[in-house]
């Protein structure tokens, strides 16, 4: 069982920039892959970015590539978004969830992911 917090949401202006992270306690997060999901109003949630148990491997959707960068400290048990160039189309409520399967591939389904945030909300005004 692990438990995640996420935390870093708020108000900025587009262009601004924002940084996520994601707290957990429990099991060590380095036995896990973590993602970033995203849920706006009126719309299903969404796939980010997601980082492997090492950190080694990355993936993100076509959306947020070269503006949003996933990292991860194990040793603090915390995964990161840092996200840059914010577009209102960013505005959503930001999740993180661990995936305890080993995979060949980082999955971008939100159904294989076992724990999940509470999430915190990104708004971004223009």
């Amino acid at each position: 069982q692990v438990q995640l917090v996420e935390s870093g949401g708020g108000l900025v202006q587009a262009g601004g920039s924002l940084r996520l992270s994601c707290a957990a306690s429990g099991r060590t997060f380095g036995t896990y892959a973590v993602g970033w999901f995203r849920q706006a109003p009126g719309k299903e949630r969404e796939f980010v970015a997601a980082i492997s148990r090492s950190g080694g491997s990355t993936d993100y959707v076509d959306s947020v590539k070269g503006r949003f960068t996933i990292s991860r400290d194990n040793a603090k048990n915390t995964v990161y978004l840092q996200m840059s160039s914010l577009t209102p189309e960013d505005t959503a409520v930001y999740y993180c969830a661990a995936d305890r399967r080993l995979r060949l591939v980082l999955s971008r389904m939100a159904g294989e992911y076992d724990y999940w945030g509470q999430g915190t909300q990104v708004t971004v005004s223009s």
